[in-house]
């Protein structure tokens, strides 16, 4: 990767999100707001006398700010129309790409394939412990696997007796130094040549569990459209792990309630369980070292921090559709501790970063490139609307309540509550409450801030080994 445009991501995630603070701050003064300052008196059952401010914030103000996130919402909305449109309409030799619908619909016409098959990869690094359940949920699929290979990297523990014992395949890793994405290029290198266009391979975490229906679904969105070249799963945490725990199942819910909300159109194909077919895999590692970052012949780019969102610009980046059905739904680990989800989160929002830089600015990163910026609007936006808070704390001897930023908590409440109501009562009390999940999403932010700031200053990233427990260790 080029190392002074990954840094320049950084910094170019920071001078947009910056320039758009400024234009906030611009509309502000252009509209010149008139400073009141004439609060009521409110006595409550004859002894309790409060402060209330009956001013309305000024309406140019607002409407400068409803009409920025208007024109942001609309500049990824339509972008992301034109770029799917696209490439659904367009053959090869307007695209140039290989995975287009069109160009894919054409190679294949009148050719029988033979029936859709799933092989199942599981790339395991010491995962005894959660590798029974993740077998056992392979083995209840109402349309079972053709095969599942336990690719076993570099263990120490029992993962290859525990996989044989469950009656899985397994392929152990020689000299592998890449991590995951290194494993299961080794057992892609051996399976792909052996496999039809009708053929496709999941990949799936040790320490996750898939629906039922999940290969059946899988199965028959490959058998009803010819240019499907992916199917993710749709995630949602494990029970346990306390407050921290439904913080996180909450996160999950609201993600699976906006991807059936977009039909199924998803950003990320999930590492924790997706189904991809053969053809694409292929078309991927042919492109490598010319059309996408990467080695050539290699299916995975080792170099990138988290493989699922660099597999899934790839396949998009050759055209390549992609979809998240409900029906394929997988239950995955939660990080127990707030360490571990520091770790996980900053590996997550570094490797998108880096893989902006890999890629470039090119239509299919538009919508990922969006994203990074209105993450960095909204760090700026809420801890901003800390340091007000505890200004006017600071500030005033006397506390004023505010009926128009009460009414607008409530409906931030009442939303809050909505897009989690699937999740129970558990849920639904703690997005009532608002400020816990508040202070879990600074957590979040702060993670954001640490991995725009380390690409921006050129810090190198590394992999980190993470303790889950005593029985467990997971790759984060």
């Amino acid at each position: 990767m080029n190392r002074f445009f990954q840094r320049t991501v950084g910094l170019a995630v920071i001078v947009i999100v910056l320039l758009a603070a400024g234009l906030l701050w611009w509309g502000i003064a252009v509209t010149d707001p008139p400073v009141l300052w004439e609060p009521a008196q409110l006595t409550l059952a004859g002894a309790w006398k409060i402060l209330y401010s009956t001013e309305l914030p000024h309406l140019g103000v607002l409407a400068t700010a409803v009409g920025i996130a208007l024109l942001l919402v609309l500049f990824v909305v339509i972008s992301e129309r034109v770029v799917a449109g696209r490439y659904r309409r367009a053959d090869t030799e307007v695209t140039g790409l290989p995975l287009a619908p069109r160009a894919v619909m054409e190679r294949t016409r009148g050719v029988f394939a033979g029936d859709v098959t799933v092989t199942v990869l599981i790339p395991a690094h010491n995962e005894e412990a959660s590798l029974p359940l993740t077998l056992r949920s392979l083995q209840q699929q109402t349309s079972p696997p053709a095969r599942v290979v336990v690719v076993a990297d570099n263990c120490t523990d029992r993962t290859v007796a525990v996989a044989r014992e469950h009656g899985a395949e397994v392929f152990e890793t020689v000299g592998n130094t890449h991590k995951k994405g290194g494993a299961l290029n080794q057992a892609l290198q051996d399976l792909l040549p052996d496999l039809g266009d009708n053929d496709t391979v999941m990949v799936m975490d040790a320490d996750s569990q898939i629906g039922d229906d999940f290969l059946a679904e899988a199965m028959r969105r490959f058998s009803d459209d010819r240019a499907l070249m992916a199917v993710g799963g749709l995630f949602e945490g494990e029970e346990g792990h306390g407050l921290l725990g439904q913080f996180q199942r909450n996160e999950y819910t609201r993600y699976q309630r906006e991807i059936r909300r977009r039909d199924g159109r998803v950003f990320v194909l999930t590492g924790t369980a997706s189904v991809f077919r053969s053809a694409a895999l292929r078309a991927v590692a042919d492109a490598r070292g010319t059309e996408l970052p990467g080695t050539h012949g290699e299916v995975y780019d080792t170099f990138a921090l988290t493989e699922d969102n660099e597999l899934t610009i790839a396949i998009k980046s050759l055209g390549g559709l992609t979809i998240s059905p409900t029906a394929c739904s997988v239950v995955t680990e939660l990080m127990p501790s707030w360490r571990m989800l520091w770790a996980q989160r900053l590996r997550w929002q570094r490797g998108a970063l880096e893989n902006l830089g890999a890629y470039g600015v090119t239509p299919q990163t538009l919508r990922y490139w969006a994203q990074q910026i209105g993450i960095g609007y909204g760090v700026l936006a809420l801890f901003t609307y800390f340091a007000l808070i505890i200004l006017m704390i600071v500030a005033m001897d006397t506390w004023v309540w505010f009926p128009f930023w009460i009414g607008i908590g409530v409906l931030f409440s009442i939303e809050r509550t909505v897009t989690v109501w699937r999740g129970g009562w558990r849920a639904r009390i703690i997005a009532m409450l608002v400020f816990p999940e508040l202070v879990y999403d600074c957590f979040l932010n702060l993670a954001f801030l640490r991995g725009v700031f380390e690409i921006a200053f050129g810090r190198s990233a590394t992999w980190k080994h993470v303790d889950h427990g005593a029985e467990k260790a997971v790759v984060a």
